[in-house]
């Protein structure tokens, strides 16, 4: 699925990363733990989060996430976003809901991790 397919799913504003726009994204993830999504080993993985800090920010670097979804208009700030363009990360801002969110790109036929 292209970031381009996702923002239009989700009705999500590209904030940052509009060179990645055509970046294929094979699974999706969704968690507010930092800490369950250092766990994963996946490439091309989309990260659907709430947590709007820099901590998500880093922690998707730690873990070669470079595709993320903040739902429920959560806003990134211009920190998270210079931190985002210095480690290629694409950052959407989404007005759904977690759970409307995934659900509508698992029914778009978005993978799951698990």
């Amino acid at each position: 699925m292209k970031i381009s397919e996702i923002c239009e799913l989700l009705s999500a504003e590209l904030i940052c990363g509009d060179k990645q726009l055509n970046g294929q994204i094979e699974k999706g993830y969704s968690s507010d733990l930092m800490s369950d999504v250092l766990t994963l080993d996946t490439d091309h993985l989309l990260l659907i989060t709430g947590m709007c800090n820099l901590q998500t920010i880093r922690t998707a670097e730690m873990a070669d996430i470079r595709y993320i979804v903040f739902v429920r208009n959560k806003k990134a700030s211009a920190e998270m976003l210079e931190l985002a363009r210095e480690h290629n990360i694409c950052i959407m801002e989404s007005p759904f809901t977690m759970f409307r969110a995934s659900g509508t790109l698992f029914m778009a036929g978005l993978n799951p991790v698990y």
